[in-house]
């Protein structure tokens, strides 16, 4: 597999539009910290780290509103690729949706969000945008 977070991001895409509950991905370091950020920020409702095997597994429960029955991710988008990555210095951080939305960004001080990274005044490479 040559780009795990786009295979990551395009397996909550799926299960999203198959409007399933639970997706089941192998685990990176990478992809669980990407899972603690989306859980913290409130688009997923709730994970698991399984440790079976060589590699492991990340059960992910998604979250989907009661009424509506639509889910709190609307789009997911992965900005830098294997082939072009995407590095933004720290006052140059995007913004989503002006704000509505999340940049998730991994930095020097690990793996976080755009709002975070400006706080702390750091850049790195953006991952992906989440709305």
């Amino acid at each position: 597999m040559t780009d795990p977070i786009a295979d990551y991001l395009t397996r909550l895409r799926n299960a999203i539009k198959a409007s399933h509950r639970i997706v089941e991905i192998p685990a990176s370091n990478m992809k669980k910290e990407l899972t603690k950020v989306l859980h913290d920020k409130g688009y997923i409702q709730n994970y698991k780290f399984e440790e079976e095997g060589p590699q492991g597994s990340i059960k992910i429960a998604l979250k989907y509103n009661p009424a509506t029955k639509q889910n709190a991710i609307v789009s997911l988008a992965r900005v830098s690729k294997p082939g072009l990555r995407k590095y933004v210095k720290h006052d140059e951080l995007p913004r989503v949706i002006n704000g509505l939305g999340i940049a998730i960004m991994s930095t020097s001080k690990g793996v976080m969000t755009d709002k975070e990274a400006r706080t702390e005044g750091i850049g790195g490479e953006v991952l992906c945008y989440v709305y």
